[in-house]
């Protein structure tokens, strides 16, 4: 990632190589059936491996909750990448860890499927980068 510049308490302008930027989306995927196997530890792992892909992939997670049936995320992404392609790196590497550490999941998922293959993505502005992320942070209390 380039140099960070904060420009006001909200937004970070990151400047690369050639341009300058903040993509910020609100992402939201569904376990399918919104089967409710996302507990019991798995939450866990689940944040910790997009912890570990965010490193990995070069965009930030500003929000993030992992619920039962579905997963909230607020990413700052590089231009670089489409998020339709961030989606897919996601939920791929997560289902297959997930299979691979928990086989037991395959078994309360018709099809072998994690995922719903749908998911949303909505931009996120400087007027409601707050709101997103206090929605994300308290998903868990609703």
């Amino acid at each position: 990632m380039g140099k960070v510049y904060e420009i006001s308490e909200k937004t970070k302008l990151t400047y690369g190589r050639g341009y300058v930027y903040s993509l910020q989306y609100h992402l939201i995927w569904c376990t399918k059936y919104r089967k409710k196997v996302l507990t019991d530890g798995i939450d866990i792992q689940c944040k910790e491996m997009l912890t570990e892909l965010a490193d990995q992939y070069s965009f930030q997670i500003l929000a993030m909750e992992v619920m039962p049936d579905h997963i909230h995320l607020l990413l700052d992404c590089r231009p670089q990448f489409m998020i339709s392609d961030m989606v897919k790196i996601m939920k791929g590497n997560l289902a297959r860890r997930l299979f691979l550490d928990h086989p037991e999941l395959k078994k309360q998922l018709w099809g072998g499927h994690l995922w719903n293959p749908s998911y949303c993505a909505v931009t996120v502005s400087d007027r409601s980068h707050e709101q997103v992320k206090h929605y994300i942070d308290s998903q868990k209390e609703r």
